[in-house]
């Protein structure tokens, strides 16, 4: 397969801390035209695994190239740029003062803060987003007097505001009521159409989040792979049963899988 047509790929790659393995022997790749959800329970290794994509991270061991660029052999910083990332951690590290429609521009350079002035068509893609995710009226509020549905939104704006080629999700959903995760589910849904639609990777500890626009899933635990593949082959009851180490039950509804203890 050609090179541009790997969107992350990963070859037995572990990371280690304090001596302890937090992930070990990954083995992964997603290709164009895929998209994936990631799950795994607290503690798994996923927001880990997040990290290294990302570039904040680096793998003790193993190979990791991510939009066809090896790292090690290309600035990290520029590849930022081409990856959205939305995450409830990420909202700790704005500036109190930061606006919403601040805060959608610094997608635009993947950094924390403006350090240049934006320009008129960068204000305007930033307003675009913003009315596109019907968060017009808190445009020029802080960013974290908004409520936890609004900020979410507003950080997948930012993730978008710098067309990126890889979006990646860490659990947007977490904090949520049950309204307000099926508006922002919905969103996710939408983001797919396109011909210039990101890669996208969710992250959650949720089956019912994985939507039908997730082509793959992989199931981490403790660190490790447990399994990978089509989404239909790997959300069943055997394989469920076996990841959750209990007996479950999956029924679909509206190409959704539901679990049941």
């Amino acid at each position: 397969m050609k090179t541009k047509d790997l969107i992350i790929h990963m070859h037995n790659v572990s990371w280690r801390n304090g001596g302890r393995d937090i992930l070990r022997d990954i083995d992964w790749t997603v290709k164009k035209g895929e998209h994936w959800a990631l799950v795994g329970l607290n503690g798994s290794g996923k927001t880990t695994l997040l990290n290294i994509v990302n570039g904040y991270l680096w793998p003790s061991k193993g190979e990791v190239s991510v939009l066809g660029r090896e790292f090690g052999k290309y600035d990290i910083r520029e590849l930022r740029k081409k990856i959205g990332w939305i995450s409830s951690s990420l909202q700790e590290k704005f500036y109190a003062g930061e606006t919403a429609e601040e805060i959608v521009l610094s997608g635009r350079s993947a950094t924390i803060g403006l350090y240049e002035k934006p320009k008129a068509k960068d204000i305007e893609n930033a307003d675009r987003l913003l009315r596109r995710f019907k968060c017009s009226p808190v445009a020029q509020l802080p960013y974290w007097t908004l409520s936890q549905g609004e900020k979410q939104k507003v950080l997948i704006a930012r993730a978008l505001a710098g067309s990126a080629r890889l979006l990646v999700m860490d659990e947007p959903c977490e904090g949520l009521d049950v309204i307000a995760r099926e508006r922002i589910l919905s969103l996710i849904e939408l983001m797919n159409r396109g011909a210039s639609a990101p890669t996208l990777i969710y992250v959650s500890h949720r089956i019912e989040e994985i939507l039908p626009v997730f082509t793959h899933t992989l199931l981490l635990r403790r660190g490790r792979i447990h399994s990978q593949g089509k989404t239909g082959e790997v959300l069943t009851r055997r394989n469920l049963s076996d990841f959750f180490e209990t007996p479950v039950d999956i029924r679909w509804r509206n190409h959704r899988a539901y679990l049941h203890i």
